[in-house]
């Protein structure tokens, strides 16, 4: 099974960085991965966005074609990548910053607000918003990620993002009824 998978957002929001976690919890489970990474000129503030396919099988062509899932952490982001979705494919939107989602079904969460209220800082929202995906999508385990994200932040940041990827995950928990 191939999945592809693009994060969007603002430069300075972590999108890299989330797809580069994303895509070796991907190799940590023995999966097929490929990553690649596009962002404006700018540093901070211009688009920025990282494509991640995921496949028990080996990629042949290292582009993303039609969308499996999209995260969007800008409204920008949403604007312009949605029409990149496929028909049946997962929105998943950072509420704070994602005012208007002009695609019906979407998943919108407050990523910006719990890492904010729950961390003290935005800085953790790209992580919140992988314990989410993971969650939404199986499409790595909660487990992998926190293997991966140990690889690659700087140790005195270790327990910070655990519980950002914790919080993620209980952000996307189904309902209690």
């Amino acid at each position: 099974m191939k999945t592809e998978v693009r994060l969007a957002g603002t430069g300075g929001q972590g999108v890299i960085l989330a797809s580069v976690i994303l895509a070796e919890a991907a190799v940590i489970e023995g999966r097929q991965v490929v990553q690649t990474q596009s962002y404006g000129p700018e540093a901070r503030g211009g688009a920025s966005k990282a494509d991640v396919i995921i496949s028990d099988q080996s990629i042949l062509y290292p582009k993303c074609r039609k969308l499996d899932v999209l995260v969007c952490l800008s409204q920008q982001a949403a604007d312009k990548y949605l029409s990149d979705l496929k028909h049946r494919g997962t929105a998943i939107i950072d509420q704070f910053h994602v005012r208007e989602c002009p695609r019906a079904g979407a998943v919108c969460f407050p990523f910006s607000e719990t890492s904010r209220n729950l961390l003290g800082r935005d800085l953790f929202t790209n992580i919140v918003m992988l314990g989410s995906l993971s969650r939404i999508t199986s499409i790595v385990r909660l487990d992998s990620l926190k293997q991966a994200t140990a690889r690659r932040v700087p140790a005195a940041f270790l327990d910070t993002n655990a519980r950002a990827l914790d919080a993620g995950w209980q952000l996307a928990a189904p309902p209690q009824l």
